[in-house]
Order: structure tokens, then sequence, then C-alpha cells
């Protein structure tokens, strides 16, 4: 397994760095010091798990995160407690309070064995992170039902919460798997797994009935498409 060990501190990486070769099946592949360096990192040697530290020169891994295409597993490190609520409602994969003993790594790396491996960078996404507001998510796109455009960013109805995506949805399109995801109209995305009905409509359109709620029409242009993949009409 590769990982990347992210924090200012160098004595903390060197810790850290020391800590993980217990384990030899954990490669510690590069580290860095900073969010510039980290993103680097992380587009250039495609790490399975990221130990970030939150405080750092220049912003917080919350502010790195935002600014990945594809985010690998994470688990953060850091000295200061209160960021461990909100560590975890991104669902991070797990937090780890400095110094770091190494029970705890032990618990965290196995937690890394028990989920599925990372994206590979030419695969559709699986999941995203998002920043709205002061609420921070992880986000598994398996789970999100419609995105839908709002100017240049993209609305996604995810169970109970609306978060905002800071891109389009043209750019968000590209990197989703086209044969869960579904481009209904110029504005709305859905995913096929949330379909409950699919009922005629106007014109050659077609009107979606999603299972959590909402109701999404399908362009005459698109309905032409969804008969011929999903065999409906």
């Amino acid at each position: 397994m590769r990982a990347l060990v992210v924090d200012d501190e160098p004595l903390a990486r060197r810790e850290l760095r020391r800590l993980l070769g217990a384990f030899a099946w954990v490669e510690v592949v590069g580290e860095a010091g900073n969010i510039d360096e980290a993103r680097a990192s992380i587009e250039n040697l495609s790490p399975d798990v990221v130990f970030l530290d939150i405080q750092m020169p220049g912003g917080t891994g919350f502010d790195l995160l935002t600014q990945l295409d594809r985010v690998p597993r994470i688990i953060f490190t850091t000295a200061y407690d209160q960021y461990a609520v909100k560590a975890f409602d991104v669902n991070a994969l797990d937090y780890l309070m400095k110094p770091i003993e190494p029970g705890r790594l032990a618990t965290a790396l196995g937690k890394i064995q028990a989920t599925p491996s990372a994206t590979a960078g030419d695969a559709p996404l699986d999941q995203l992170f998002i920043r709205d507001g002061p609420r921070c998510w992880f986000v598994p796109l398996r789970e999100v039902s419609v995105f839908s455009a709002e100017g240049n960013y993209v609305r996604l109805l995810w169970g109970t919460e609306r978060p905002l995506l800071g891109r389009s949805l043209a750019s968000l399109e590209e990197k989703l798997d086209p044969r869960r995801f579904f481009r209904a109209s110029r504005s709305q995305i859905v995913n096929l797994d949330f379909i409950q009905q699919v009922e005629l409509g106007e014109g050659g359109r077609l009107h979606v009935q999603m299972r959590d709620g909402p109701e999404i029409e399908v362009s005459r242009r698109q309905a032409r498409l969804f008969r011929a993949r999903a065999m409906v009409g």
C-alpha cells in the first residue's frame, strides 16, 4: 500500500515514517510540508492513503481536499482535538492525535485493509470531497441520486443533504461512470439506480420519478437515448 505523509513539521513526518516502518505492506512513497507540495505529490504519485495534517502553512487539510479531482483515502493527523468532530463529519477513514500511538496507527491501517482500493486515475470517480459553507463531506457518488446545475455549480441530492459543489455540471459529467449516471437534460444528471418509475410526457419527453422524491424531466433528445439504453417505451 502506497502512503503519502503530509505535515508541515519535519520531525512529525520523520516519526510517522518510523512508525509506518513496522508495517511491511506499507510503502511511504513521499512526503509534503504544505498544501501545494501535497497537491502535486497526490497528483504525481497516486497514493492509496494520505496521512494528512490539518493545520499547515497556506491553509488546512480540508482546503487541500477541495482542490483535488480524485481524493485518496484520508487519515487525519493533528495535535488539535477540536478538529476531531469535523474530521468525522467528513467521514475520514480515521483520525490520529499527535503524538501518534503505535496501537492507534495499527487500528487505522486495519481500516484501510477493510476498505476498497482507491480509484485509479483513468477510472470514473467514486467519491467527491465537498465543502459547502462550514460543512464538509466525502460523498460516495453511488449514493447521489441527482446532480443539478446551478450556474457554474452543481447541487447534489444525497439522502437528506443538498451540498453545493464548486464545479460545472459538464466538467463533472466527464468523470462520472456512464453505466450508472445519465444526462437527463442540460441541467440535470440522474443516477439510474434511483429511478422508480418512467412515464411518457408530451412531445416525446419522459418523466422520471426518483425513489427519493423528485420528478425529473428527460428532454426529447435525451429521451431517445434513454429508451435505447433502458428499453423504456
